[in-house]
């Protein structure tokens, strides 16, 4: 096959074309076959004399004859056989290909389709100049292969694409390619490979753009005014931006169903934040309070660590919350160091929480995962309780701290176990006088510089003091001496 260079036709065709074209147009009416070889003749000698134009004239010709005669097999057959020939242009197969896939509506049946989509797969295998169609097609394969329950068929065929590296390609058809192929594999519970796929997006692409001013705006169309009257061409248009808001959703509802798989609560939360600052959230307020309600779910599920405990004061002060002021109240319980009894809780908040799709109190079959979250949720409230009694406590007896936790002796131990096994707390317990212990025992290194940084200072408060009495001293003897006014009356006389 030709380079991809355009080069100068050694003899212009394009007469021969204009009369040939239309005189087997007429002939295929009744000899199809005498049509193709006078045409397939007249190719032969516009290629071989690199006349692009006419070439791609002969070759688009040829396929509108076999799609007139309705001979769907015969077009398949003379596209194979155009864009195996010696030399043959690029351009004019990726125009061929272009013209074959619009003919993909007018096919009679399934079958017909399918065969002249594995055509075009056939004659795109492998050819980096018509990737791009290759891929179109592939996807029109794939939607026909799940719109007859084969997933797996369908998740192998799209997924075989690696859309990320087609540079011909646009940014948005990429991005639709990838969620799509996502969307297969989470159909098929291959959670796996979804989130490796996923991985392929950069979420740069769905930030938020300032809106620009005026200013901005007036400077840009004076900067496309000044390019059309240098190069005197007409004014370019006004680019329109991409609105991106569609796969900006798309995606982070995958992300999210990906993550609540995986019980990962604070990679949920992040991903409804992103949700969150989105303008078509913000400027509805259903959607806007659906969102806000599970970020604050989600923070509340996740497990405590410094991250968790600063995106909760975050979230905690954001002012919109006032929007679902039943979900606020319960976050705000977190973020002060006050005990909460779970059967308050759940008998406050459990019918508000479990009108959601995210609680369940009873297991369901529907909706496994709901069930799961309300029994994370009653472990939250309690790891709250323990931290909050480690932090008033320096001893308590076993009988006490689960009469404040609300649970039986061997729970509060499993509780206090995990929690200091996460190294979320210091925590020993005496099993024989049934004492909990949450001071920590202070190592003797510590002991000594605690001791030496006392002694340093009490010594500096000790110099501070005899610097103030030098001080006071040093002012006393500058002061003159005051004689009292008698005395000076008896040395007068």
């Amino acid at each position: 096959m030709s380079e991809g260079l355009i080069r100068k036709p050694e003899k212009d065709y394009s007469k021969q074309a204009d009369k040939e074209i239309p005189e087997a147009e007429t002939l295929a009416k009744n000899d199809v076959h005498g049509a193709l070889e006078k045409l397939l003749d007249l190719e032969k000698h516009t290629r071989q004399a690199s006349d692009l134009a006419s070439t791609t004239r002969v070759m688009l010709a040829i396929v509108n004859i076999c799609r007139d005669a309705k001979d769907w097999s015969l077009l398949n057959e003379q596209v194979l056989l155009l864009s195996k020939k010696h030399g043959q242009f690029k351009q004019a197969v990726t125009k061929m290909v272009q013209v074959v896939m619009g003919l993909l509506d007018e096919t009679p049946d399934l079958d017909t389709k399918l065969s002249v989509i594995e055509t075009i797969r056939t004659v795109t295998d492998g050819k980096i100049y018509v990737e791009v169609e290759r891929a179109r097609v592939t996807r029109i394969l794939s939607n026909i292969r799940k719109s007859q329950g084969k997933n797996k068929e369908a998740a192998d065929i799209l997924c075989e694409l690696q859309v990320e590296t087609f540079g011909s390609m646009d940014r948005r058809e990429r991005t639709e390619f990838i969620l799509d192929q996502v969307s297969l594999c989470m159909e098929n519970r291959d959670f796996t490979q979804a989130l490796v796929l996923s991985r392929k997006i950069g979420t740069k692409y769905f930030a938020r753009r300032a809106k620009k001013t005026p200013e901005q705006l007036a400077k840009e169309k004076k900067q496309r005014e000044e390019e059309a009257r240098r190069t005197g061409e007409e004014e370019a248009p006004t680019p329109v931006e991409d609105d991106v808001t569609d796969l900006k959703l798309r995606y982070y509802e995958q992300q999210i169903e990906l993550s609540k798989n995986e019980n990962q609560y604070m990679e949920v939360c992040k991903h409804y934040r992103r949700v969150l600052d989105t303008p078509a959230v913000e400027d509805t307020p259903a959607l806007l309070s659906a969102t806000l309600q599970r970020i604050i779910y989600f923070v509340l599920l996740a497990p405590h660590d410094n991250e968790q405990s600063d995106l909760l004061h975050r979230v905690n002060a954001e002012v919109r919350n006032s929007s679902v002021p039943l979900d606020a109240q319960l976050l705000k319980l977190f973020t002060i160091p006050e005990l909460m009894r779970w059967p308050i809780v759940a008998q406050k908040f459990g019918p508000h929480l479990c009108s959601s799709d995210i609680f369940d109190v009873e297991k369901n079959e529907a909706s496994p995962k709901a069930y799961e979250r309300w029994q994370d949720l009653r472990k939250r409230v309690i790891e709250h309780n323990v931290r909050v009694v480690a932090k008033y406590y320096t001893r308590v007896h076993l009988a006490r701290l689960t009469q404040l936790l609300d649970l039986d002796e061997h729970e509060t131990e499993v509780y206090i176990s995990k929690m200091v096994t996460d190294k979320t707390i210091y925590a020993r317990i005496d099993r024989p006088a049934k004492i909990v212990t949450f001071a920590k025992p202070s190592n003797p290194d510590d002991v000594l510089n605690e001791w030496s940084s006392s002694m340093k200072s009490l010594l500096g408060l000790l110099e501070r003091v005899d610097h103030l009495i030098t001080k006071e001293e040093m002012m006393a003897r500058i002061q003159p001496s005051r004689i009292p006014k008698r005395a000076k009356a008896e040395k007068a006389r």
